[in-house]
């Protein structure tokens, strides 16, 4: 079945169109996780929390490729709707150089704060050289990283989404495969896993680069000559920033939990929270990629005007994101103790608390699909401000007060219900804002 933006989207067409993104993101989510693997079975405890210390910090930057993609995305399927398709070309393209200039921008000054940076984030000792070492690695192949997070949000808005999961295949296996080689073989710990991440980066980023500049693009968009155009950025980055503010609030939530942990619980409170943002990210990533895959068309079909067609695509994506949540929940519980040996298997303590952690935490995935969902339909709207709303509210307000809230009050089990609690509250808002702006874009 051709990938198309226009006509008629029913159960059927939603599932096939979605299944490309979907394998995509699952692939990313696999490949994100091995590393996890391998510094956590092969290099030791103390790196695996490194890892997950200092990765949050390096998130917060590489997340502005997603906000400038998913952002970028909505606005140039607007632009195609309407049916100007060369300035939908120059807009991608002016978008391409932004993001690389934005990378370079960050690059220097993150590489020199990394370790003032660790120490902030609560790491001491040995931590913190392994955080520096992932770290500043990770720094240099920041171009390559926030260009692949750039473009997972256009393949769809190409009518290609099939490429999208090539290129995550090939990434991702070649990711893994450098873990191996570097990790085991050549025995560089914490660096061969940050060097054989970027390197995939740099494939995932920068293949597409010559694909939609070559002759060989048979896509629906290109890379042509475009100069700035400061309305489109602001317009961008404007309508992406409840991605990006979606992935703030992540990242400023793991680094909450790492820090309650450490209080709480120590270096194996912050193994298992590790554990849990693999797992949980592996599930999410199917609701990243039906997103991907919807952002784009609720746009042009905005952009088009087809206001039926908006009412059809938000009440088949809701009944189809609460099912697909309902298999999920009950998939995560019936796994989290085979998925707590993968990872911290050599140690039963650390095993038993990991999938306390999944089961309490995991419960209330059924509802995170729609709470996604309700983000990406107002960015596909072009509504950025409401889509940040919410991704602010979930994440910042409710999760993070929680995180604070709970534990007093129940323990260390009160971190891991933070999550559930945030959801139900969330649904709420989500509701009530599709329900609150129905009338004004007539769906």
């Amino acid at each position: 079945m051709q990938i198309k933006l226009d006509g008629h989207y029913g159960y059927r067409r939603l599932i096939v169109s979605a299944v490309p993104s979907m394998l995509m993101m699952l692939v990313v989510s696999v490949y994100s996780v091995v590393d996890g693997l391998f510094v956590s079975n092969f290099v030791g405890t103390t790196a695996f929390a490194g890892l997950n210390v200092i990765w949050p910090a390096i998130m917060l930057i590489g997340a502005l490729g997603l906000m400038i993609g998913s952002g970028g995305t909505a606005l140039v399927s607007m632009t195609m709707g309407q049916g100007d398709r060369e300035g939908a070309h120059r807009i991608f393209t002016m978008l391409i150089q932004f993001t690389v200039i934005l990378s370079l921008v960050f690059m220097i000054p993150l590489f020199f704060l990394m370790e003032p940076l660790a120490r902030l984030l609560g790491a001491e000792g040995e931590m913190v050289r392994q955080c520096v070492i992932y770290g500043r690695i990770c720094t240099v192949g920041l171009p390559g990283f926030m260009l692949q997070m750039f473009f997972q949000s256009f393949y769809m808005t190409a009518e290609k989404p099939q490429l999208g999961t090539v290129m995550s295949l090939v990434c991702g296996m070649t990711n893994m495969a450098l873990d191996f080689l570097f990790i085991v073989v050549f025995h560089w710990g914490i660096a061969g896993a940050a060097a054989a991440s970027m390197t995939a980066c740099f494939l995932g980023g920068f293949y597409p680069v010559w694909y939609f500049s070559s002759r060989r693009n048979n896509s629906s968009l290109k890379m042509v000559y475009a100069v700035f155009n400061r309305k489109h950025i602001r317009r961008t980055c404007v309508n992406g920033l409840s991605e990006y503010v979606g992935n703030i609030s992540f990242n400023v939530l793991a680094i909450c939990y790492n820090l309650q942990l450490l209080k709480m619980i120590g270096e194996n409170g912050v193994a298992a929270y590790s554990v849990l943002l693999y797992y949980s990210y592996v599930f999410a990533a199917v609701f990243f990629g039906f997103n991907i895959m919807v952002t784009p068309v609720v746009g042009y079909n905005y952009g088009a005007g087809d206001k039926a067609e908006l009412r059809s695509l938000l009440r088949h994506s809701l009944v189809l994101l609460l099912v697909l949540g309902s298999g999920i929940t009950l998939l995560s519980e019936l796994t989290a103790r085979p998925a707590a040996r993968v990872f911290v298997g050599y140690d039963s303590e650390l095993t038993d608390l990991t999938v306390r952690a999944l089961r309490i935490s995991m419960a209330s995935f059924f509802l995170v699909g729609v709470n996604l969902f309700s983000s990406a339909w107002f960015t596909g709207l072009g509504n950025g401000k409401v889509s940040a709303v919410v991704s602010f509210i979930r994440n910042l307000v409710l999760e993070l007060g929680f995180v604070f809230l709970l534990p007093p009050l129940l323990g260390p089990n009160g971190i891991w219900l933070a999550v559930d609690a945030a959801e139900v509250c969330c649904l709420i808002l989500s509701i009530s804002l599709i329900a609150a702006y129905r009338k004004k874009y007539g769906y």
